[in-house]
């Protein structure tokens, strides 16, 4: 299992890094205000790709390994068109757009939408390595484009980003075709089709009623400061929340193995002791790459982003609390997505959105970005305080599970040190 969060934690890394060079690209060259009309642009992607996965998402993993990947592709696929057409037009019902915006959400959503098809399905499978070069691969061409169009041509425009987009997801989108060509599965006309498209469609209404929720938990703020503020205060808190965030490639690195290994697991309760104990040295790991990064100085962030983006310090430390106890949240769900008992990951996420609503209607009228960190990270604590105890009710395990001892870092140093097979 190490070799295989390694491998996936450097890929990760490697991914944050890129994602962190279109942070840095987007603020530098754009300023808060077009970092900030990008952030807005990339957050309503995302709201569409949610419901998506209403026929899709991670159940498309679990359903993998026992049915045709055509089967489950073709019911994805249409959905995921119908949701982008709809979505763009109550995008365009909902606040003032230009046509143009409408266009590039329409094109770059389905774009976004078919690639994390494809991708699911490959992960599925246990094509680890495709799924994580081709996730690689995306991020490299959005960030190298942007920089290309931003330094080499001079061309500084929030329309540099669609562009770039629709390189960064064509392309790996073209070569996951491949990669899913290559695989045994044949196509069978008939019952399989249909048989198939109604067992995806149970298992992700269940199973991605959380995410939507989640993602309300995440960026619901956003909308909140572009109302009641402005795009140059959701540039600077996008920034803050983006370095947070990046710390999250440490927990879904351990989760992302954790899942693929509990869905395939026979016996899903002998995966309780090895989720317990990755999930204490994550805790450990992401709480060090917190403090570490709530050490840096405002100058830091402005010599790096620029003179406007000082002002995102305050939104780190304000963001700190909730992203640590993010760490333990996210292993607690993927173990109860693993076991198919995605109700409780619902009720979680639930109750950090009733914290989230009031906390972003009180606190950020009255305190801007600060006031919508502080409202994020006790949204984070609550759902996470609610899905540990759940998880602690499931398994029989203590509040004294989550505390590392030598025997988890001499396992660590063990692991470290062993030479891959």
């Amino acid at each position: 299992m190490i070799r295989r969060i390694l491998q996936n934690f450097a890929t990760r890394l490697a991914t944050a890094l890129l994602s962190f060079a279109i942070v840095w690209l987007t603020a530098r060259y754009l300023g808060a205000t077009g970092r900030g009309d990008v952030s807005l642009f990339v957050t309503d992607c995302a709201a569409l790709l949610l419901f998506i996965g209403l026929l899709g998402g991670s159940s498309l993993i679990y359903l993998a390994p026992g049915r045709s990947i055509w089967h489950l592709l073709v019911p994805a696929y249409g959905w995921a068109t119908l949701v982008c057409a709809a979505g763009t037009v109550v995008v365009g019902l909902a606040r003032p757009v230009a046509p143009q915006y409408l266009l590039h959400l329409l094109g770059l959503s389905l774009l976004q939408a078919f690639f994390s098809i494809n991708s699911s399905l490959l992960l599925g499978r246990k094509k680890e390595g495709a799924y994580n070069l081709l996730n690689g691969l995306q991020v490299g061409l959005l960030a190298g484009s942007l920089a290309l169009a931003f330094v080499g041509w001079q061309w500084r425009t929030v329309a540099v980003y669609y562009y770039a987009a629709y390189l960064a997801y064509g392309l790996p989108l073209l070569l996951s075709f491949g990669v899913l060509l290559r695989l045994p599965d044949q196509w069978a006309a008939g019952r399989g089709l249909g048989l198939a498209a109604r067992e995806l469609a149970h298992h992700s209404r269940g199973a991605h009623l959380s995410n939507i929720l989640a993602f309300a938990n995440y960026r619901l703020s956003y909308y909140f400061v572009a109302h009641y503020a402005d795009a140059r205060a959701l540039g600077v808190l996008s920034v803050g929340v983006a370095l947070a965030e990046a710390i999250w490639l440490i927990p879904r690195s351990t989760a992302l193995v954790q899942y693929v290994d509990l869905v395939h697991a026979t016996d899903k309760h002998t995966q309780i002791a090895p989720t317990l104990r990755i999930a204490r040295l994550t805790l450990l790991s992401t709480a060090l790459a917190v403090l570490l990064l709530c050490a840096l100085p405002a100058q830091v962030l402005t010599a790096i982003f620029g003179a406007e983006f000082g002002a995102a310090r305050p939104v780190i430390l304000r963001l700190a609390p909730g992203v640590v106890a993010i760490a333990l949240s996210v292993m607690c769900s993927t173990y109860f997505a693993g076991v198919g008992r995605y109700r409780v990951n619902n009720l979680a996420t639930t109750v950090g959105l009733l914290v989230t609503l009031p906390a972003c209607w009180l606190l950020i009228p009255r305190l801007g970005i600060n006031g919508a960190a502080l409202a994020t990270s006790l949204s984070y604590l609550a759902s996470t305080a609610y899905l540990f105890h759940q998880f602690l009710q499931a398994t029989g395990a203590g509040w004294a599970a989550l505390v590392p001892g030598p025997a988890d870092l001499s396992y660590l140093r063990q692991l470290l040190g062993r030479k891959p097979a």
